[in-house]
């Protein structure tokens, strides 16, 4: 009367028992399951939505260096530094909605190294995450190394297409490989034409010999350096050239071609030939120049130390005035107006009627223009001191003509100075334009009028 009777449930033992084994299984298979996850060598942990680490296992350890004893109870994000792609709202909103992320994160290690891995992310309905993440940090930095292997041959490619030089590539058969446009401007030849050619099509016939040296030695590894040597371009002319060619190789270090620079050296021999001749000139000029000073230096002659210093110093800064003037023209010529005006100049500071000077213009090579130069100075000292110049009233008339056989006529002409008189014997002055006309196969002739000194010069230039 008292209790229930058990018959009254026939099946309530049956299916207790049959419950308590598949219970028993679940908390088995979980116990399992968690023995996986804590051994595996993946990196796995788990941590609350808006909570600590809860589980953090060996393959973690292994990767982070932090032991799960160190891991376990602190903030996942913070312990790793982690470095999210996007915002950690926007994550935590894509997991909230989806239950799943899959992306790449940076952490860094315990020692303070930085890992890239490739993190999956789950979120179960208790609200904890189940993350698990591959190391790519290897991955990533040879896709790194692969970008910049890449930049850097697109560099390498930039600069030897835009090269001036020709950039040739061959195999050890001397077929062309690559030919950049600088080849392409210098033998005439389109790339498209010469790649897959023997390199001989552009080897003149009886130069043919060089490329089978070239070739012997290559194989040996040699490399050939500044090699002068002549080629031919596509219409059959030739051209100087200086070449550079170096082996090769593979990835097992074994010889499989060369590489060629080639530079247009033809336009750099002419200039070194126009050099020399330019150098060859500089040192006639030079010779002259210090014949004309050693010859004013040895006719000059005074009563005083001083006398003689300011004599020879007027002659040589009379041949300086027209070295600067050739300087100025690159050494085509000093013209003759300029070379007077300079001799002149100092005489006409106060009165410019006093200095007359006409003629046609005249370009004059540097023996000739020194000449009168040294002419017009001993002209003008012997006017400063006995002549025209003299006095305030003096005035001279400096005038020159050309006649057809190109021989020129100068004629200097005093005024209004104290009356000329024949000197009793040659001066220095007089012997020195003498010389100097004499230098041009010339003549002059003085004519000491009352009135005046009358010079005239003529010698062909």
């Amino acid at each position: 009367m008292g209790g229930e009777d058990p018959l009254a449930h026939p099946h309530s033992e049956l299916t207790a028992e049959r419950e308590a084994p598949s219970i028993g299984a679940e908390f088995e298979r979980s116990e399992r399951l968690a023995s996986l996850i804590t051994l595996s060598g993946e990196p796995m942990l788990t941590w609350r939505l808006d909570g600590p680490i809860e589980l953090w296992n060996d393959g973690a350890a292994r990767l982070y260096g932090f032991s799960a004893e160190e891991a376990v109870g602190r903030s996942s994000h913070a312990l790793l530094q982690t470095i999210f792609p996007i915002g950690f709202n926007q994550l935590r909103a894509q997991l909230e909605k989806g239950r799943f992320w899959r992306g790449e994160l940076r952490h860094f290690r315990k020692n303070g190294t930085e890992v890239v891995v490739d993190s999956r992310m789950q979120l179960v309905g208790d609200g904890t995450v189940l993350e698990i993440n591959r190391d790519i940090t290897a991955a990533k930095q040879v896709e790194a190394a692969l970008r910049d292997s890449e930049l850097r041959l697109r560099y390498l490619a930039a600069i030897v297409e835009s090269s001036d030089d020709a950039i040739i590539s061959k195999n050890l058969d001397g077929i062309i490989t690559s030919w950049n446009r600088g080849a392409e401007r210098i033998f005439g030849y389109p790339a498209e034409e010469a790649v897959g050619q023997p390199i001989t099509i552009v080897i003149p016939e009886d130069r043919q010999r060089e490329e089978r040296e070239i070739l012997t030695r290559l194989r040996r590894g040699e490399r050939i350096d500044h090699f002068e040597t002549i080629r031919q371009r596509k219409n059959g002319n030739l051209v100087l050239m200086s070449i550079t060619v170096s082996p090769v190789k593979n990835a097992e270090g074994q010889i499989v071609g060369a590489s060629k620079i080639a530079r247009d050296i033809t336009e750099q021999q002419r200039a070194q030939k126009q050099i020399a001749v330019l150098a060859r000139e500089a040192e006639h000029r030079s010779k002259n120049l210090l014949a004309n000073v050693q010859a004013a230096v040895n006719l000059s002659q005074s009563d005083t130390p001083e006398g003689l210093k300011q004599a020879i110093q007027g002659r040589i800064r009379a041949l300086a005035n027209v070295h600067s003037l050739f300087a100025e023209t690159r050494w085509i010529g000093a013209d003759l107006r300029t070379i007077a005006s300079q001799e002149l100049a100092p005489y006409a500071e106060n009165n410019k009627q006093r200095i007359n000077i006409g003629g046609p213009p005249l370009l004059l090579e540097s023996a000739a223009a020194q000449a009168i130069a040294i002419t017009l100075h001993e002209l003008a000292t012997n006017a400063a001191k006995y002549g025209a110049l003299s006095v305030p009233e003096g005035r001279i008339d400096l005038s020159w003509t050309q006649d057809a056989s190109g021989t020129l006529n100068l004629r200097w002409v005093e005024t209004g100075g104290p009356q000329a008189k024949a000197p009793s014997r040659k001066g220095f002055g007089s012997r020195i334009i003498e010389q100097m006309a004499a230098q041009l196969n010339g003549e002059a002739d003085f004519d000491w009028r009352p009135e005046g000194l009358i010079c005239e010069i003529a010698f062909e230039v």
